[in-house]
This record gives C-alpha cells, sequence and structure tokens, in this order.
C-alpha cells in the first residue's frame, strides 16, 4: 500500500521569485489525508535548489540540465513517489486556494476508471486582457461536454471526428493528477513536446476515462512576443501532425487569408469589462501575436519543405531537430 494518498510533482529550473509563491500554496493545502512534495531541477543557478533545500517536507531530486525531457522527468518524479494519485504542476502554475489538491484528486475517485485529471487556468493578475479572455473561453469550452469522457462515449464520433478526438486527448501537465497505477502501465512517452496530450491518447484508447476538474484551479498564462509566439506555434504545429496527423493552418492562401481577419479582429474585438481597459497597445500586440499564430502553424505544418537551419531556428526548443 503507498505510503502517501497523493504526491506533487514539479519540474524547476531557474524558477526563482515566483516559485516561493508556488510552493507556499502547494506546502498549505488542506486534505484529510497525507501527501507529499517532489521537485527535480534540471541545473538552476538561480538559488532555486538552495531555496528548496531549506522547505522542511519538500524532497529535492537534481538531474543535469542535458538529462531533460519533459516526458522522461516527469516519469522520474513519478516513479520516485510513493503515492496512490501524482498531481503535477509546473514551477510558474500557482494553485488559486487552499483546495487546489483534495478538488483535483476528489474528481479522480468518483469512477476507478478516470486515468487522469486536469483542472482550470486562469491568467495571471498581470495578464493582457485578451489572453484573460481566451483563457476563459478555452476552459469554459470543456463545460459544454461531460466533465468525464472516455471513447466509449461515441465510438463513431471519436473514429471520424478529428475535434472530438482532440477534445478526448486534452490534457495539460501544468494542472493535472493522474492515478500511479494506470502509469505504471503508461508512462510518459519520451518525447520534447505534447507528451501530456500524447498520454491522455494512450489512456483512453485503452479505455481508460479523463476528466476535467472546473474547481482546481492554477494561475498560468503568458504574454508571449511576436518571435515567441512564432516558435511556440511552429512547434505545436509540427509536432501535431508528426504525433496525431493534425495539419494546422497547412495552406499558404488560407493561412494569408486568416492573419488578416484575425489582424482586423483585434482591433474590433470588444471584451468584457471584467479584463480591464483594452489600449491601442494590447490591440496591436494581439495582432502581432495572431499573425505568429497563423505563421508558425503554416510553417509547422510544412517544416518538411524547409531548410534544416531555418527549422532549427524557428523551434523554441531546438533539440526537437538534433535526432
Amino acid at each position: 500500500m503507498a505510503k502517501y494518498h497523493c504526491a506533487v510533482i514539479i519540474p524547476t529550473k531557474n524558477a526563482m521569485p515566483g516559485l516561493s509563491r508556488v510552493m507556499d500554496k502547494v506546502l498549505n493545502q488542506k486534505v484529510p489525508w497525507n501527501y507529499e512534495v517532489i521537485v527535480i531541477d534540471s541545473g538552476s543557478r538561480d538559488g532555486t535548489k538552495d531555496y528548496i533545500r531549506g522547505l522542511d517536507r519538500v524532497r529535492l531530486i537534481e538531474i543535469a540540465p542535458g538529462d531533460f525531457g519533459h516526458g522522461k522527468t516527469r516519469n522520474l518524479g513519478i516513479a520516485a513517489a510513493d503515492a496512490e494519485f501524482v498531481a503535477l504542476l509546473t514551477h510558474d502554475a500557482e494553485p488559486v486556494d487552499e483546495h487546489w489538491l483534495a478538488n483535483l484528486v476528489a474528481t479522480a475517485e468518483k469512477d476507478s476508471r478516470i486515468a487522469g485529471v486536469f483542472g482550470r487556468h486562469v491568467a495571471n493578475d498581470t495578464a493582457s486582457p485578451f489572453t484573460k479572455n481566451d483563457l476563459d473561453r478555452h476552459f469554459q469550452g470543456f463545460l459544454h461536454h461531460p466533465l468525464i469522457v472516455h471513447r466509449d462515449l461515441d465510438l463513431v464520433r471519436y473514429e471520424a471526428d478529428q475535434g472530438w478526438r482532440q477534445l478526448l486527448h486534452f490534457y495539460s501537465d501544468n494542472n493535472s493528477l493522474m492515478r500511479k497505477s494506470v502509469w505504471q502501465m503508461f508512462p510518459y512517452p519520451d518525447v520534447e513536446f505534447a507528451e501530456d496530450q500524447l498520454w491522455a491518447r494512450s489512456i483512453i484508447e485503452a479505455g481508460y476515462a479523463k476528466a476535467y476538474a472546473p474547481n482546481a484551479v492554477v494561475y498560468h498564462s503568458h504574454d508571449y512576443s511576436f518571435s515567441e509566439q512564432l516558435k511556440r506555434a511552429f512547434d505545436e504545429s509540427r509536432n501535431f501532425k508528426k504525433y496525431f496527423g493534425y495539419a494546422l493552418s497547412s495552406k499558404f492562401l488560407s493561412a494569408l487569408s486568416s492573419m488578416g481577419k484575425l489582424s482586423i479582429q483585434a482591433f474590433r474585438q470588444k471584451l468584457d469589462e471584467q479584463y480591464g481597459t483594452v489600449s491601442f497597445k494590447h490591440r496591436l500586440e494581439r495582432a502581432g501575436q495572431r499573425v505568429a499564430l497563423v505563421a508558425g502553424h503554416f510553417l509547422g505544418a510544412n517544416h518538411e519543405k524547409l531548410p534544416r537551419l531555418m527549422t532549427g531556428r524557428l523551434s523554441l526548443d531546438k533539440r526537437l531537430f538534433k535526432a
């Protein structure tokens, strides 16, 4: 029998000073059972490791920077956990309240077939109004479907409808939980991108269920620059095509049309007052991000036609192209 009911795994790399807020929330969760916290650091040089060593209830595992991999590093932490359930955070995902962990576990306990649970993200207070709106709309979309999903909900639709498969495969280990007994049969794949969604596909296709916990919430958002958005979109598109067969914005004229429409939309879109004042700068940045998103998706979907030097520069994670 596992020593702990749940463990929390957090990979870190130069995570200060924000990590202190995350750890304060993680270590003060209100739960009726014991849990452990494991941090896996891959060569921080900003005081992250010293900070973690000073925390009484946290176990630190150190690996060399070159040994990091999104899937294999998380596998290392999960393997070290002596727990029935394992929650996963990134070092910049801060639980909103003291019930985050209990809500994740309670969702998993609703049905023994549930192998994984993902929680909601809300934007940081300093985020752009558009980023806040995007995140809210994204996670509100899951409320239009059953909170617990599996392939048998509609086998015909699963085979025929790419959008439905994407919904069932969506999983974000920025804020998630898995049943360790299932992980032992289906560990994360050793890939440099989309390890979480590939894992979700494997458990869905094996007949397990996946659940959404809208009450397990973290602050987690990014306002990307044009260059960052372009590179992230390139990696996303390239790897979705490689691993899932999805071609995002693969046609030039269609991509060009989308860029124009989304740029215009950025200057016309009205947001709810809850997101604050939308300035001209916000709209200009939004237009640039939308153009970068579509351009990155187009380039990623057609990466085989690009020179290797160009693909290396476009990728946010150049290790994708070392093989």
